[in-house]
């Protein structure tokens, strides 16, 4: 009797490398959906799959329950807000992310919109090509030298922010109430308990930590008033960590100078959304993780962390519910 091949679900954006490595396995088969599918054709799709690869499809009771065979989900990238991860912990289910995958890619994006915002990159862009030359000089760019950077999250992205951000002259520092003043100090940064005390000093905040209860709201009007009104705010993590119509408030107040925003409360943001009209907001739709050597690494890590839960020797340091396999 043949053996029954495990079915693995893939999203139809995952790299064309992940799906070869899923290829040359001979008791797997590799299922690719489009992630834009009504919710009834995925759960169609999953009610006999084992493993299961999202992007930014949600995944909850409902899909468990439509799913009474799935011993794994993946996501392609290191969020998983869109998960209910104490619902899988609860099956012993576990949830695994790209760990350092797209890491650097999304560090390299957050120095990119702190320097053009710092350089007036768009501005200088558009003076230009309107043959404005002699207005050049109206408004200056600032120097990321010797400026103050607020990195909020010290984690694999955040670890790498601050490194370019030094390397650069800037003084960083951190804000992580999960990681041991110790452990920044001795990476060479400053550590920092009080939050608003260090927003009054930042120059520039770049944020990195996952959106949860904690984190939600975060930056709300309160905290964005302890700004200095010369600061740049960045957000390369996830949308709703910044209360936006506070933002526009703050900016369009001359409480801020700028922000770059990779993420948004609603995605993809709706075109209506006031914070897209103003001239000292950068923004990109949610690609600050995506590169074409991102996308193959998220790709082929996301497969083998698929690959090595089937095969019973998962890779622990890509696993966000751990607990589950304490007591195995």
């Amino acid at each position: 009797m043949a053996n029954v091949k495990k079915k693995i679900l893939l999203p139809g954006t995952i790299s064309p490398a992940a799906i070869e490595l899923l290829k040359k396995r001979d008791d797997v088969d590799a299922v690719v959906y489009d992630v834009t599918i009504p919710t009834s054709q995925f759960h169609a799709l999953i009610k006999d799959a084992q493993g299961v690869a999202l992007s930014m499809t949600p995944f909850g009771e409902a899909e468990l329950k439509a799913a009474p065979q799935v011993r794994v989900i993946a996501r392609i990238g290191v969020g998983y807000d869109a998960v209910d991860v104490p619902l899988l912990t609860r099956h012993n289910i576990p949830l695994m992310v790209t760990g350092t995958a797209n890491s650097p890619t999304v560090a390299e994006n957050a120095l990119f919109l702190m320097m053009a915002l710092a350089k007036l990159g768009a501005h200088f862009d558009a003076m230009t090509k309107d043959n404005r030359w002699w207005d050049r000089m109206k408004q200056l760019p600032t120097d990321l030298y010797q400026k103050t950077v607020l990195v909020i999250g010290f984690g694999r992205i955040g670890t790498r922010t601050s490194r370019f951000c030094l390397a650069l002259g800037m003084n960083v520092l951190i804000y992580d109430p999960y990681v041991r003043g110790a452990v920044i100090e001795g990476a060479g940064y400053m550590p920092v308990n009080n939050l608003e005390e260090a927003l009054a000093r930042a120059d520039f905040v770049s944020i990195h930590c996952p959106k949860n209860d904690e984190t939600r709201g975060m930056f709300n009007a309160a905290r964005l008033a302890r700004m200095k009104p010369t600061a740049y705010l960045v957000n390369t993590a996830r949308g709703g960590i910044i209360d936006e119509k506070a933002l526009h408030a703050a900016l369009t107040g001359g409480k801020l100078a700028g922000a770059g925003l990779d993420v948004f409360e609603t995605e993809p943001v709706p075109s209506d959304n006031p914070l897209l009209k103003l001239p000292n907001v950068i923004t990109a739709p949610h690609m600050a993780g995506v590169t074409k050597e991102s996308v193959a690494r998220m790709g082929l890590t996301t497969a083998q962390n698929i690959l090595d839960v089937l095969d019973g020797k998962p890779n622990l340091e890509n696993v966000v519910n751990r607990a589950i396999y304490e007591h195995r």
